[in-house]
C-alpha cells in the first residue's frame, strides 16, 4: 500500500452536506443500468453511509476505503453490509472485489489522490464490460472560477491547510480526457449543487 494520507477524520456514519446533492444524481445514473439489482463497489466509501444507502435499493455493495477511522464507523454502523481497507494504489484490488462489478461509484475522492488516473485505471479493471462508472468530484468552469476570483475566495477554496484535503482540481476536459485515456467511453457529465454554471459538483457517467 501507499504511505500516503489515510485518516479523513469521520466521527459519525450520518449523512454529510454534499451527499444532498451527489446522492439524487447517483441514482438517476443508476437508473440507467440495465440489470435491475446490480453489482457495485463504493470506491472511497468514507463513513459507510452511501454504501448503505446504495444496498438499500436492492443492490449488492462493496464499500472500499483507505482509511480505517471511516471504516471501522462504517463496519459498527451497518454490520449487515462488506467493508474493506484498501487502497486505489493496491495492486491486489481486483482480487478483493473481483472483476464482474456492473458499476463503480466513487464520490468526492479522486481530488484527494496523488495519482487520480490510478483510480480510473482501477475502476476500469473491475468493471465488467459495459459497466458504469459514476464519480463525482467539485466543478471548476470558467464562470464559477471567476466568482471566486472576484469574491477574493481563493485561499479558503484551496484549503491547504486541511490534512488530507483537496489537492486535483478539474474540469469537465481534464477529467473526461483522463477518462478516456484509460479506456471509457460514452463520458458525460452533470453539474449538481447550487445554480448552473456554478455548480459545486460534477458527476460523471462512463462506460467500459
Amino acid at each position: 500500500m501507499s504511505n500516503e494520507h489515510r485518516s479523513y477524520g469521520w466521527q459519525t456514519a450520518e449523512m454529510n452536506h454534499s451527499h444532498a446533492y451527489l446522492l439524487p444524481a447517483v441514482m438517476r445514473r443508476l437508473g440507467e443500468i440495465k440489470c435491475r439489482t446490480a453489482r457495485l463497489v463504493d470506491l472511497g466509501c468514507g463513513n459507510g453511509y452511501v454504501t448503505r444507502k446504495l444496498h438499500g435499493l436492492g443492490h449488492e455493495v462493496i464499500g472500499i476505503d483507505a482509511a480505517p477511522d471511516g471504516i471501522a464507523i462504517a463496519k459498527e454502523a451497518y454490520p449487515e453490509l462488506r467493508f474493506e481497507v484498501a487502497s486505489v494504489y493496491d495492486d491486489d484490488l481486483a482480487a478483493i472485489v473481483g472483476t464482474d462489478v456492473d458499476a463503480v461509484i466513487s464520490l468526492e475522492v479522486i481530488e484527494h489522490l496523488y495519482s487520480p488516473k490510478r483510480l480510473l485505471e482501477q475502476a476500469h479493471a473491475i468493471l465488467r464490460s459495459g459497466g458504469a462508472l459514476i464519480l463525482s468530484t467539485p466543478y471548476h468552469g470558467y464562470l464559477k472560477n471567476l466568482a471566486i476570483s472576484l469574491m477574493n475566495g481563493w485561499d479558503r477554496h484551496w484549503s491547504p491547510a486541511w490534512e488530507g484535503g483537496h489537492i486535483k482540481f478539474f474540469s469537465e476536459k481534464t477529467l473526461g480526457d483522463m477518462a478516456r485515456e484509460v479506456g471509457f467511453r460514452n463520458v458525460r457529465f452533470e453539474g449538481v449543487g447550487r445554480a448552473p454554471l456554478l455548480w459545486k459538483s460534477m458527476v460523471l457517467l462512463a462506460e467500459k
